[in-house]
């Protein structure tokens, strides 16, 4: 996850979450299907600048109430994970020239949701809305691989290195499930972290939730040296990668509002009285 070219944003890409959105409510069960992972060692490159965008307040992070270092991930839940895979629907996407497979926008915001909860990000002031963020950052949702500048491999839809992967107690990053609550574990601690990068500035909650954020991504995108150098003030200094990682994992997190709020809209229209519903798997 070290140094890497942002993720690309396309308007097909919203398409296919707009897709996502409509086929949750036309269908009254959900088809799984595994994401198979790209062999390309495609660099993703950004399509343009991202608009910064301020996040909501976040309470600062009580030292004494939370463990300095995030505990390793517990991998062996095989009953949850199986629950919620088989609550996840994919689709197809194009992605370099390959046909992958994205989770709609239910599935993302469904394991978003439980890799936060589980992680407990709400005791460093972060959110499902942030596992979504980075993801977006990392992979736009496309399960594949990637590499970092020099050559290590990134695996899966949070492009975990297998060092990483191993620290975490993650034993394949190529599963989109676990991988995603691994990352949220991960989040955890690289807020610790950013906090206390922070801790000095004195910010008003507003800002701090942002700087917070911001150290958040630092601590993903960076290795142990490159970020070591980050205080707060000086984001601006860092390399151009880390600074759209920034501002995607941003746009995401809003993004992730939004949809939540589309999708709970739908769902009420679909709902309502006089309101016909169809069912896919049943020849409806």
């Amino acid at each position: 996850m070290k140094e890497r070219a942002a993720t690309q944003q396309t308007s097909a890409h919203n398409v296919v979450m707009l897709a996502g959105l409509v086929a949750v409510c036309l269908s009254s069960s959900v088809g799984t299907s595994p994401a198979p992972t790209s062999d390309t060692l495609a660099q993703r490159m950004h399509a343009g600048k991202v608009a910064d965008v301020a996040p909501a307040g976040a309470p600062q992070i009580a030292f004494g109430a939370v463990a300095g270092k995030a505990a390793a991930f517990d991998t062996k839940l095989d009953a949850y994970y199986e629950q919620l895979r088989s609550k996840m629907r994919w689709l197809p996407v194009k992605y370099a020239g390959n046909v992958l497979q994205t989770p709609d926008v239910p599935s993302r915001l469904l394991l978003a949701r439980a890799a936060a909860s589980r992680a407990g990000l709400d005791q460093v002031g972060l959110s499902y809305r942030d596992v979504y963020g980075i993801i977006n950052a990392e992979t736009s949702w496309i399960p594949r691989m990637g590499s970092s500048k020099d050559g290590t491999p990134n695996l899966g839809i949070a492009q975990f290195e297998p060092a990483t992967a191993k620290a975490v107690g993650l034993t394949d990053p190529t599963d989109p499930v676990e991988a995603v609550h691994a990352m949220a574990v991960h989040l955890k601690e690289a807020a610790i972290w950013s906090a206390k990068r922070i801790d000095g500035l004195k910010l008003p909650p507003e800002q701090y939730a942002q700087k917070l954020r911001e150290g958040v991504s630092i601590y993903y995108n960076l290795s142990s040296k490159g970020r070591s150098v980050w205080n707060g003030k000086n984001t601006a200094k860092l390399p151009i990668e880390t600074q759209r990682h920034i501002a995607n994992a941003r746009l995401g997190a809003r993004q992730a509002a939004e949809l939540d709020e589309q999708l709970r809209q739908v769902k009420a229209r679909v709902g309502a009285p006089g309101m016909m519903t169809a069912s896919f798997e049943s020849g409806n």
